[in-house]
């Protein structure tokens, strides 16, 4: 539903940022260089590939990962339309910083470890507030600077890491849920509680969604809407969630 065809509704699409201060960052954390990397001393590396270039191998992947995504999602370091993405099972850290790449908005779930709201939905009525107030501030004579120090409308919440722009390719690696009701329904599931009973025939024609799968562990970002997956034309289709029958 994100590419050239399907656009989705608020996708967005890259216009490219330098990669070489990434490159240096992860220099500075440790990364080995490709030169100097011996795959018999660290078989169990982590290759590095900025762009689709192999620049290096980083022998603590996950605290490398866990850091940029930090300084992604603060908004101050890394541009928000950085893809990040950690294959496990390969053993791969990819990064992406070229033009053209199609990015679409999800709303973010906390994933810090030790973190109070940890597993909840980020963006709290604290942020809706603020952006009911921003509608009054007038921007017409403020640069995008001034704007982002002070986090005013989408950009704000770009930078304050409750909304997070994921291309195709991050995209597959991210556990998204589709509505925070949903979120909220796997947290009782997963604690051992019954939703609703299937047996009930008081009304015919109810409708039942599916159980969440309890042993999905945590995700990763929520539908701003579910219809924001789909494109302007799909979007027109009454009911696209129904069969025919």
């Amino acid at each position: 539903a994100c590419d050239l065809v399907r656009l989705s509704l608020m996708c967005y699409v890259s216009v490219g940022k330098p990669y070489e201060p990434l490159t240096q960052f992860m220099f500075d954390r440790g990364m080995d260089l490709l030169e100097e990397y011996d795959p018999v001393a660290t078989p169990n590396a982590t290759k590095c590939f900025v762009n689709g270039v192999w620049v290096g191998v980083s022998r603590d992947p996950g605290n490398l990962v866990s850091t940029m995504r930090q300084l992604r999602n603060s908004g101050y370091g890394i541009d928000p339309e950085v893809s990040l993405i950690r294959d496990i099972r390969d053993r791969e850290f990819r990064i992406f910083t070229d033009a053209g790449r199609i990015m679409r908005p999800l709303f973010v779930v906390e994933q810090r470890v030790g973190h109070e709201n940890r597993g909840n939905l980020a963006i709290k009525r604290v942020h809706i507030d603020k952006l009911l107030d921003d509608k009054d501030v007038n921007v017409q004579d403020m640069a995008l600077h001034e704007m982002d120090e002070q986090q005013i409308g989408w950009r704000g919440l770009i930078k304050q890491g409750v909304v997070e722009y994921l291309d195709a390719e991050e995209e597959e690696s991210a556990m998204i849920v589709m509505t925070p009701q949903d979120l909220e329904e796997h947290h009782l599931v997963r604690t051992g509680q019954k939703l609703y009973s299937m047996d009930d025939d008081s009304d015919p024609h109810k409708r039942f969604k599916p159980a969440p799968n309890p042993n999905i562990r945590n995700f990763t970002h929520c539908e701003i809407h579910p219809s924001m997956i789909l494109g302007v034309c799909a979007s027109i289709i009454p009911f696209p969630d129904h069969n025919q029958v």
